[in-house]
C-alpha cells in the first residue's frame, strides 16, 4: 500500500514537472507575443509581436488617407480629408490591447484567458478628430441656420405701425449629422470608395405665433413681390425714394378697395419734406421737387402684378428710364405717376386685406415692396413680352446751369433708345382666368444731357 502510494506522488510530481517545463516554454515562447487566444474584429492575433498588430492596423488606415467628405445642405457645402480628420483605428494602442491580454496581474484571470478561454475577443479603438469635425459643422451650420420669428402685429391711427411676418426657422441636427458621418465611416474602409457625400439632416423649426394668429383681416403670407434699382441716383433722388416708399409701409388695402397711389402719396413738394432732383419738364432735364418717387410706384406695379391684382390704371414713362431696367428688368415694367391725372390704380379683389411693407436699402441702392394677405391659389404670369423698334438716341446736350462752378460739365441723363414693348398680363386660378389683358409702352429717343457751368 505505501509502495503504490509512493508511486502516486512521484507521478503527481512529474506531471507538476511537465507543467511547469511546459509553461516556460509557453511563456518563453510567448514573452512578446500575443497570447493565442486573441482576435480582433475577426482577425487572429496569436503569436503576433505588438509591432506585427501595429503594423497590421496601421495598413488598415490606408484607406482612409484617401477618403474625401463632403457636407451638403442646398447651396452650402463644407469638404475634409479623412487625413485632416486623423480618421483611423489606434494602431498602438490596439497592439497594447491585444498584447495584454493575459497579462492583467490577476493569476486567474490569466491563466483562464491564456489556457482555458478559446476566444478572447477585442474591438480595435477607432478614432478621428472630434472637435476638428464640430468645428466644421459649426461654421457650416452658421450658414444654413435660419431662426424662428413670430409673428407681431400693432395696428395704429390707421396704419400697422409694427409688423413681422412669421416663418419658419431651421436649425441643422448635429447628433444625426454625426451619427450618418459615423455610418458612412462604415464604408469607407472599402479601398474603392475615396469620396462620400453627407447631406445634412436639418430640423424645420416652427414658430410659436403664426401670421394669422395676431390679426384678424386675413393676412396670413405674402402673396406679392416687387424690386427695382436705383444705382447712380443723386442724394436729392436717394432721400425722395426712401421718403415716399415711407408713405406705403403699413398701408392696409380693405377687400374690394381701388388703391390709388397719388391719394396714398399725398403732396409731393419740399413742403412735404422732398427734396429736388433732376426731372424732365417742358423737355428739359431740370431740378424739382420729388424726382425718384416713380421709382416707388413703378415698384409697386410689379409687386401688384406678382401678387395677380387688378391693375385698372398705369401709364409708362415718355422714354427709357435705365433706373426700371437695371436688375434685368426688359423695357415696359414702368409706371409713372403725376398727379392729380395721371396715376397707378390696384384693385383688391382677394377676400382679406393686403398689407404693403416697403424696404429701402440706401446702402445698395435697391428697393422692396411687399404684398402680404391671403393666398387663394391665383397665378400671375406675364407673358409674350415683346421689345422693338429701336430707335437710336438724339446728339448729345448740353445746357447752361449758372449754380455751377464755371467751366463744370455735369451729366444729369443719360442717352436711351427708344422702343416699343408690349407684355400679356394673364392671372389664373385652377382653370378660371381672373386677368387677361396686355400692357404697352411707346418709349421715345431720349438724348444725353449735361448741364455745363458758366
Amino acid at each position: 500500500m505505501r509502495k503504490i502510494k509512493d508511486n502516486s506522488l512521484w507521478g503527481i510530481l512529474v506531471l507538476l514537472l511537465i507543467g511547469l517545463i511546459g509553461s516556460i516554454i509557453f511563456e518563453k515562447h510567448y514573452a512578446n507575443r500575443v497570447y493565442p487566444a486573441v482576435t480582433m474584429s475577426g482577425v487572429s492575433f496569436g503569436g503576433k509581436k505588438p509591432q506585427e498588430v501595429e503594423a497590421f492596423w496601421l495598413a488598415q488606415n490606408t484607406p482612409f488617407t484617401r477618403m474625401e467628405f463632403e457636407f451638403r445642405f442646398g447651396g452650402e457645402i463644407a469638404t475634409i480629408s479623412g487625413t485632416q480628420l486623423d480618421i483611423g483605428y489606434d494602431a498602438t494602442l490596439s497592439a497594447k490591447q491585444a498584447f495584454l491580454v493575459g497579462r492583467s496581474g490577476y493569476i486567474g484571470s490569466d491563466l483562464y484567458a491564456k489556457f482555458l478561454k478559446r476566444d478572447v475577443s477585442l474591438t480595435p479603438f477607432f478614432r478621428w478628430k472630434t472637435q476638428l469635425l464640430d468645428d466644421l459643422l459649426k461654421r457650416l451650420a452658421q450658414r444654413i441656420d435660419v431662426p424662428m420669428q413670430n409673428a407681431l402685429f400693432r395696428y395704429q391711427d390707421g396704419k400697422v405701425s409694427a409688423f413681422k411676418a412669421s416663418h419658419d426657422g431651421r436649425r441643422v441636427n448635429m447628433f444625426e449629422t454625426k451619427k450618418r458621418f459615423a455610418t458612412a465611416l462604415l464604408a469607407a474602409d472599402d479601398a474603392s470608395i475615396n469620396f462620400i457625400q453627407i447631406t445634412l439632416p436639418v430640423d424645420t423649426i416652427k414658430p410659436a405665433i403664426a401670421t394669422d394668429q395676431v390679426n384678424t383681416l386675413g393676412i396670413k403670407e405674402l402673396i406679392g413681390r416687387g424690386y427695382s434699382q436705383f444705382h447712380g441716383s443723386i442724394p436729392g433722388r436717394i432721400h425722395n425714394v426712401a421718403f415716399s416708399a415711407s408713405r406705403f409701409n403699413g398701408v392696409l388695402i380693405k377687400p374690394g378697395e381701388t388703391f390709388s397711389f397719388n391719394d396714398t402719396v399725398g403732396d409731393i413738394s419740399a413742403a412735404t419734406g422732398y427734396q429736388q432732383a433732376y426731372i424732365i419738364k417742358e423737355g428739359h432735364t431740370v431740378l424739382g421737387d420729388g424726382g425718384g418717387v416713380c421709382q416707388v410706384s413703378s415698384t409697386l406695379f410689379r409687386a401688384a402684378m406678382n401678387a395677380g391684382l387688378p391693375i385698372l390704371a398705369r401709364t409708362a414713362h415718355d422714354y427709357r428710364v435705365h433706373y426700371y431696367e437695371e436688375g434685368g428688368f426688359k423695357p415696359g415694367l414702368d409706371a409713372t405717376v403725376f398727379g392729380p391725372s395721371v396715376d397707378l390704380k390696384i384693385k383688391n379683389n382677394t377676400s382679406g386685406y393686403i398689407l404693403i411693407q416697403t424696404k429701402t436699402d440706401t446702402d445698395n441702392m435697391n428697393l422692396t415692396f411687399e404684398l402680404y394677405g391671403t393666398t387663394d391659389g391665383r397665378v400671375a404670369q406675364i407673358l409674350n413680352h415683346q421689345v422693338w423698334g429701336l430707335t437710336p438716341p438724339p446728339p448729345d446736350l448740353y445746357q447752361d446751369d449758372p449754380t455751377l462752378p464755371k467751366g463744370t460739365v455735369k451729366q444729369v441723363d443719360f442717352a436711351a433708345w427708344g422702343t416699343k414693348a408690349s407684355f400679356q398680363y394673364k392671372v389664373t386660378r385652377g382653370n378660371e382666368i381672373l386677368e387677361d389683358t396686355s400692357f404697352s409702352s411707346d418709349f421715345r429717343p431720349w438724348q444725353a444731357v449735361y448741364l455745363r457751368g458758366i
